[in-house]
């Protein structure tokens, strides 16, 4: 599996990251894991491009996850491609109507489906995927994909506070992928400080821990985010830069 670091930021925007996306590819398959703001124009820079992405994952329906959406949908018309799956939690699909509506001159231009999932093993191009339920404003789901050896590996926590649920969840992954928005001397909800996660994560089978969804007041102190989460945790941690890509 490789996993490529399209967008590492948040709803405030920072120079040199975009707004979340990742892109997971295995032999054979690739998908697009959010689509925040500046997430289309990183992906048109890979080789597998908006035109090799037949499906899209939703964590939630925040904006800095979604912003992306309808642009990669144009994009995909005009480069002459016909279908694109929309996936993601409930509110999925109104939300996909909803812009067709705004935008109906794109209606029809390709063939959309839309599924909403949960907290449930689910198949999404030739990904085997387990979602959670995390701790966030709205419905939101982490998502844990099975690699193609048969082990689950990669673990994307979406955006979340950081608590024990979700630490079993991510038991014995290779790399999680969890969302650090603010440092320790913000005081912040629905998203987690570094010593939270490292506290959290502390005594959990997880190899590697790489920190995303940095806000300016995180993407200023990146040495210190490391530096608490270790203070706890034992495993590997790094903060994610866009065109990260890590491969296992």
């Amino acid at each position: 599996m490789r996993v490529t670091f399209l967008g590492t930021g948040s709803a405030m925007p920072v120079s040199g990251r975009a707004q979340t996306g990742l892109l997971l590819e295995s032999d054979t398959h690739a998908l697009l894991v959010d689509c925040g703001s500046g997430v289309l124009a990183r992906l048109a820079e890979t080789e597998v491009g908006y035109e090799g992405i037949s499906s899209v994952l939703l964590t939630h329906l925040h904006l800095d996850h979604v912003s992306d959406l309808m642009p990669l949908v144009k994009a995909r018309w005009l480069a002459g491609e016909e279908y694109l799956e929309i996936v993601g939690p409930e509110g999925t699909k109104a939300l996909v109507d909803g812009l067709f509506d705004v935008h109906d001159y794109l209606k029809g231009r390709l063939e959309i489906r839309v599924r909403e999932v949960g907290p449930h093993e689910f198949g999404i191009t030739g990904f085997d995927v387990l979602g959670y339920e995390v701790r966030h404003s709205i419905p939101t789901l982490a998502y844990r994909f099975t690699h193609e050896m048969g082990e689950s590996d990669f673990v994307f926590s979406g955006d979340t506070e950081a608590f024990d649920g979700l630490a079993e969840f991510a038991d014995g992954a290779s790399v999680l992928v969890h969302d650090c928005s603010f440092p320790d001397d913000v005081d912040v909800s629905n998203h987690p400080t570094p010593s939270k996660v490292g506290e959290t994560l502390a005594g959990y089978d997880i190899d590697r821990v790489i920190l995303t969804h940095l806000y300016p007041h995180a993407d200023r102190v990146t040495d210190n985010l490391e530096a608490r989460v270790s203070d706890h945790f034992d495993g590997d941690v790094q903060v994610a830069e866009d065109g990260l890509v890590v491969e296992f």
